[in-house]
């Protein structure tokens, strides 16, 4: 039983950053192959925010935050980060954690039912 653990996220001014991180209770080796994070606004849909593939590090990056985030794979590709630089007010949301044990094209896997397992949540606030 795969667990995704998350932590970072707060409260930041307008500009400032954050780094949220996220480790799963099993090592690569039980076969993750992508992991993601998602944002949720109130009254909005979740939507991807970027993806990693932990076979070979390709990445996708939404729009919105593209050039101010970045997704990377800890050492032993059980752990998933995000850097936020220069956030904005926009950037306030319910910040999520996600993985798939599935290989899935990139275009599958901007959608949050691409992915099987899910972490809590952590809330990011940007004023």
């Amino acid at each position: 039983h795969v667990q995704l653990v998350e932590s970072g996220g707060g409260s930041v001014q307008a500009g400032g950053s954050l780094e949220l991180s996220c480790t799963a209770s099993m090592r690569n080796g039980g076969g993750l192959n992508s992991m993601g994070w998602f944002r949720q606004a109130p009254g909005k849909e979740r939507a991807v925010v970027a993806h990693i593939y932990t076979t070979d590090g390709v990445t996708f990056y939404a729009e919105p935050i593209k050039d101010r985030f970045t997704i990377s794979l800890g050492h032993s590709k059980d752990t998933v980060y995000l850097q936020m630089n220069d956030l904005k007010p926009e950037d306030t949301a319910l910040y999520f954690c996600a993985a798939s044990v599935k290989w899935l094209d990139w275009r599958r896997l901007i959608h949050p039912s691409a992915f099987d397992l899910w972490g809590q949540g952590t809330q990011v606030t940007v004023s």
